[in-house]
């Protein structure tokens, strides 16, 4: 993307973002525009989305740019849980060009959409030398939705002038959410990390769609628009146009399920702003309760039924790619404390999920496991019992024993069951969902083909640099794409609740399954 390799070597994120900027003239960005962020008109039961920061001048498209809105189709339609799933909801969405006054229909019918809300408009401008994407601008839509009614179903449609979904013609093009129910139910959730745009993406994907989720998790590295996935401003392969491609994949699944990612090494664009995710902002629109939006808008939390589920930005803590490494100054670590300590302290919360891009036990030839996380977070998720944590960074599925202070406390064959309370911590890499498979040292062992062993050669990534280690941790190894499903079942107090984890495999194989069990509060 622009900057000599021994510079940018030498950069953090911020100096690497402030070097593209210096490189482009004030009138390249004013003819090609840069980040808008716009604000949202409230409705009745829909108010608006706060308009953040933005990181250059607003810029409106000229007219010459607009095409009758009658010819341009909305597409990359996903949903996000606000702070409370119950009630809150974000829709957004993308077009290939500028177009006017957008706006989202919602109603609890299909024939019944006469509530229309002006959407925000976010332009995100890539300019020809950054990376191979050229001169392209991408234009992404937004309606943050409020005051819905816990547990009921909305039909939702985008449009603009020119494109009404309330035509009769155009209800093909309507999608639906469902809100969290007011009291604990059974519910389902998946996820995985790594996906990227290409086939097994397209399969794993429609694999989730068939498990019915109440929402998806994404563990970072998403689309993969930096292939790179160094942070840097080097990073010639960046191709904005990507997101594009990876939106319009997701849409069959991300209309109609909650997708929520978290943000990996992948999803640093230096280009776009100091902290790589200027162009995340203008794509998603996540739960703003996180310590720093400005820097970590990755990292929030959310509660469905009896489970809370919190996303982290492991890229702040991450000694094997530092381009973001110490971004929030310890903000994050101390925010994570306490929002363990209020979840697992809730009369409503059983089950406490944490999901985050690098690994904090793999043994992958790849990345393996990252040190930053063991050194900041372990031990938080040991004091605070958390039932499961999940990572991608390694291109595989691996399952790990139960563990607390780096040893296995309780071995947990496939089948078996967890008791956090007593025991320790599960961890699970789910990092299969689309791009290339990576490696294990050690052979594969999962459902029906089980080659136990009793060590694994790895290494773990530190501040000093990559330190061999020596694993009993690793029970289930599958080098195949795959995905995470977890069934969630509550139970009346003082009985057994329980978290169902399976691992399923491209082809809908079951891989691995197991038990997360506690006391119903």
């Amino acid at each position: 993307m622009g900057v000599p390799e021994k510079l940018a070597a030498r950069m953090g994120m911020a100096e690497r973002h402030e070097y593209l900027r210096s490189r482009f003239s004030r009138r390249t960005m004013i003819r090609g525009g840069a980040v808008t962020l716009g604000a949202v008109t409230g409705g009745a039961f829909v108010s608006g989305a706060s308009a953040r920061a933005t990181v250059a001048t607003p810029r409106t498209a000229p007219a010459a740019e607009r095409v009758d809105g009658s010819l341009v189709a909305p597409f990359g339609r996903h949903l996000a849980w606000g702070n409370d799933p119950r009630t809150e909801i974000s829709v957004s969405w993308q077009v290939p060009v500028a177009v006017k006054k957008p706006f989202i229909r919602v109603g609890a019918h299909p024939w019944d959409l006469s509530r229309r809300i002006d959407a925000e408009v976010r332009t995100l401008h890539t300019p020809a030398g950054v990376g191979a994407s050229g001169d392209h601008t991408q234009y992404y839509l937004h309606a943050k939705l409020t005051h819905l009614r816990p547990g009921c179903t909305y039909y939702y449609g985008v449009g603009h002038q020119g494109f009404d979904p309330a035509e009769p013609h155009l209800l093909g093009t309507l999608g639906t959410f469902t809100t969290a129910p007011a009291h604990k139910a059974p519910f389902t959730f998946t996820a995985f990390g790594d996906e990227g745009v290409g086939y097994h993406g397209l399969a794993n994907n429609a694999l989730i769609l068939g498990q019915n989720p109440a929402f998806h998790l994404h563990a970072g590295d998403i689309a993969y628009g930096d292939p790179a996935g160094q942070g840097k401003a080097s990073d010639t392969g960046f191709d904005s146009r990507t997101w594009d491609q990876f939106l319009h994949q997701t849409e069959s699944v991300a209309k109609q399920v909650p997708w929520m990612p978290a943000y990996g090494n992948h999803d640093m664009e230096a280009w776009y702003s100091p902290n790589g995710y200027g162009g995340e902002d203008a794509r998603w629109t996540l739960p703003d309760n996180g310590p720093d939006r400005e820097n970590l808008p990755g990292v929030y939390s959310f509660v469905y039924g009896n489970t809370a589920v919190i996303s982290l930005d492991a890229n702040d803590i991450s000694f094997e790619i530092p381009a973001n490494l110490g971004i929030s100054g310890g903000t994050q670590t101390s925010w994570l404390e306490a929002r363990l300590k209020r979840y697992r302290a809730a009369k409503d919360v059983d089950f406490i999920v944490v999901f985050f891009h690098h690994c904090a036990y793999c043994t992958s030839t790849a990345h393996a496991s990252e040190g930053g996380v063991r050194q900041e977070w372990v031990p938080l998720f040991e004091k605070y019992t958390v039932d499961l944590v999940i990572n991608g960074h390694n291109h595989q599925y691996e399952r790990t024993d139960v563990i607390k202070a780096g040893r296995v406390t309780r071995k947990l064959p496939i089948g078996g069951t967890a008791h956090p309370e007593t025991d320790g911590v599960v961890y699970v890499t789910a990092g299969a969902a689309g791009r290339g498979l990576y490696a294990f040292s050690a052979p594969d062992s999962y459902e029906g083909h089980e080659h136990e062993v009793d060590s694994v050669a790895s290494f773990v990534n530190t501040e000093d640099g990559k330190r061999n280690e020596t694993v009993t941790w690793s029970r289930v190894r599958y080098l195949d794409y795959s995905f995470l499903r977890v069934d969630v079942t509550p139970a009346p107090k003082g009985r057994r609740t329980t978290l169902t984890v399976s691992g399923i495999a491209e082809t809908g194989r079951r891989i691995d399954h197991f038990t997360v069990a506690r006391t119903a509060k």
